[in-house]
């Protein structure tokens, strides 16, 4: 009779494991199913953050806009000036100066780094399948007390010293509703960041992360404003 449940038990398992297994294309179907949709992802043309970042006891505005094509800028509000941090209008990467409050093109190999975030909009996880990246499932991991699949995504190389480098990261997607709720990638330079997303909000029928953590700077987002219309003077560099 032990032997006949033994039996019961081993085959009731086999059948189990592959109802529950999950493959990193399946994790990932399931984040963007939960948060809207494929389609509705699709339909998004462009986004503008409102966020807020706390520096030396001090809340700085910030305000980060992202188009289709490729497109963005971060705009801070310092003391009530408006100051662009960065942008990319499709062709020139730039910054401003903070010492001499000037714009200033950014090299060349910054700015072919920056444009392959066009593929990403609105993220490199909702693109994934379209644009032929790796995925794979490493893993199970516990994050911050919370049990998450660990899946690694490899993207287009990027380049850093004149060199082409694999562009890898590692998302960890919480069991229960599939959202990532921990990024680890590593910059150009080499060093590994690491961006913490929580409190998935909705807007407009789609799911983000409304309180974001990289490298231990809190970034609060107040609210997030879907296919706004934008001047596109706010991409473009302004010879002076």
């Amino acid at each position: 009779m032990k032997i006949i449940k033994s039996l019961f038990v081993a085959l009731l398992l086999l059948v189990v494991a592959p109802m529950t297994a999950q493959t990193a294309e399946e994790i990932i179907a399931n984040y963007v199913e939960n948060t809207g949709g494929e389609e509705a992802w699709k339909e998004l043309e462009a986004t503008k953050m409102l966020a807020s970042v706390t520096q030396g006891g001090m809340e700085i505005p910030v305000t980060i806009y992202n188009t289709k094509d490729g497109k963005m800028a971060v705009v801070v509000n310092l003391q009530g000036q408006e100051i662009t941090q960065m942008a990319y209008d499709g062709t020139t990467l730039w910054t401003t100066n903070f010492i001499t409050m000037k714009p200033e093109k950014s090299n060349a190999e910054q700015t072919q780094n920056m444009a392959l975030n066009k593929n990403d909009f609105p993220s490199a996880l909702v693109n994934a399948e379209k644009n032929g990246y790796e995925v794979e499932l490493v893993g199970t991991e516990t994050k911050e007390g919370t049990e998450t699949f660990k899946v690694k995504i490899v993207q287009e190389p990027v380049m850093q010293n004149g060199k082409e480098v694999p562009n890898i990261g590692y998302y960890y997607f919480e069991k229960e509703n599939f959202v990532p709720i921990i990024l680890e990638s590593t910059q150009e330079s080499g060093q590994l960041v690491t961006v913490g997303m929580s409190d998935y909000q909705e807007v407009g029928g789609l799911y983000f992360p409304f309180a974001l953590n990289q490298g231990g700077q809190p970034i609060e987002i107040k609210e997030i404003v879907l296919n706004p219309e934008i001047d596109d003077s706010l991409f473009t560099f302004k010879e002076q």
